[in-house]
């Protein structure tokens, strides 16, 4: 099967990523939320030559963030040659000494552990009473979803309907059981060179209602994704708020380019409440009449003129699918 995206764009793409984690904002996108970049230098030197954390061989870093960084691991013990299958999520320095860094792990372990869907990474292990503080998930081969964004041979229609669809599938889990994700965005959509996708970082995941300011959490969703209803009060938040970051996602992955940029966040959070998207068939003119108007329906400004449940989103995502295969190609 022919990936999504070359080896190239991956690793141009990685080194993007890096470059950007390294010294930047914290791992919301806003500044100051935090402890200060720069005050433990000499303590991150000791995390990056770590090769053992509890029962656990680290073989390479994968990711990083502002919060945590994430290596391929395997059991301490485990035969010679056989691949490290599991993916270990250590929480980072200063955000260890920190109650906020600590509470987003565990309400990620929480959620991993309790929530069950073939689309929505589960949480085998975690380690929360004492230091090194970490998680432990499958590891998940492929690439983030934003890769595909970036790149120039994006994923032809129904496919990205059929990511989407995966994506909503995970929402409904969580639905089902109280929760939303509260941070749907591309770099949290893992794809498999199947096109298998899983929505990962459950750390921001909150309950219908649940009153939790955004000074309060170091991780609160990228703000180019975030529903206008969570940029006035994250009481109002529910699933559907998830549904608009998902139609974020899917405009992005139509079109290659979000509906709303600004230079500021201040701009970009009014266009978010207040400016209508651009047209997706202005954007891409072979675009579907159909295709258009649910991912205008998922941008409503008004959650009541969204999708208002995962599942009614999965029923006409699969309407789509059905209507666009003949457009699909093989992956």
């Amino acid at each position: 099967m022919t990936p999504l995206v070359s080896d190239r764009n991956i690793a141009e793409r990685n080194a993007a990523d890096h470059r950007l984690t390294r010294g930047g904002p914290g791992p919301d996108g806003y500044r100051g939320h935090g402890p200060a970049a720069g005050e433990t230098i000499a303590r991150e030197s000791v995390e990056m030559t770590l090769r053992q954390v509890g029962g656990w061989d680290l073989e390479r870093m994968i990711g990083e963030g502002g919060l945590a960084r994430v290596f391929q691991a395997r059991p301490i013990g485990t035969a010679a040659g056989l691949e490290a299958s599991y993916a270990l999520k250590l929480l980072r320095s200063p955000w260890d000494e920190d109650p906020r860094g600590l509470e987003l792990l565990a309400r990620e372990a929480r959620v991993g552990q309790r929530v069950a869907s073939p689309h929505l990474v589960p949480v085998l292990a975690a380690n929360l009473d004492r230091p090194p503080y970490f998680v432990v998930m499958p590891f998940l081969a492929g690439w983030s979803l934003d890769v595909c964004v970036s790149a120039e041979q994006r994923p032809p229609l129904p496919v990205a309907l059929w990511i989407a669809r995966q994506v909503a599938e995970a929402l409904d889990a969580l639905h089902a059981e109280g929760w939303m994700h509260a941070d749907v965005k591309p770099s949290n959509i893992r794809v498999s060179a199947a096109g298998h996708a899983t929505l990962v970082d459950l750390g921001s995941a909150r309950r219908h209602g649940e009153s939790r300011s955004l000074a309060d959490r170091p991780v609160v969703g990228t703000l180019a994704y975030m529903a206008p209803e969570m940029l006035v009060s994250t009481v109002g938040a529910d699933i559907r708020s998830d549904i608009y970051s998902l139609g974020i996602t899917l405009y992005e992955l139509l079109t290659g380019r979000l509906p709303f940029k600004a230079d500021n966040a201040r701009r970009l959070a009014l266009d978010h409440r207040e400016e209508l998207p651009g047209d997706l068939r202005l954007l891409a003119p072979h675009m579907p009449t159909h295709v258009a108007r649910l991912v205008r329906q998922m941008l409503a400004k008004q959650p009541l003129r969204r999708p208002q449940t995962p599942r009614e989103l999965i029923e006409r995502l699969v309407r789509l699918e059905v209507d666009t295969f003949a457009e699909r190609m093989p992956l």
